[in-house]
């Protein structure tokens, strides 16, 4: 069974920085196309980055594109997403999902395995 185990989370002002890891265990290898998402209270879940298992490939919507960077390390089975010039609207649970399957996920419907979720909080 894989786990996934966020971490990096906090409190931060606008405009400054966090890096959260997702560690994945259970497996030999965990060489599964990731995403991070998060969910703001009353609000949907979203998908803010994507990551191919290889790293070639990644995916941001328009809302964190040029802020947030998605990148992996599989010798350490971990994911980590780099968030900068945070906004207050960026704050929300973020969670690392990874799916079983070719190619980048966009929905949370196609990722198989969850983590708890970390808070992140951007205050104004």
């Amino acid at each position: 069974q894989v786990q996934l185990a966020e971490s990096g989370g906090g409190l931060v002002q606008t405009g400054g920085s966090l890096k959260l890891s997702c560690a994945c265990s259970g497996r030999t290898t965990c060489t599964y196309p990731m995403g991070w998402f998060r969910q703001a209270p009353g609000k949907e879940r979203d998908l803010v980055a994507a990551i191919s298992w290889s790293g070639g490939s990644t995916y941001y919507p328009d809302s964190v594109k040029g802020r947030f960077t998605i990148s992996r390390d599989n010798a350490k089975n971990t994911v980590y997403l780099q968030m900068n010039s945070l906004k207050p609207e960026d704050t929300a649970v973020y969670h690392c999902a990874a799916r079983e399957g070719v190619g980048l996920g966009y929905r949370g419907r196609e990722y198989k395995y969850w983590g708890q979720g970390t808070q992140v909080t951007v205050s104004s």
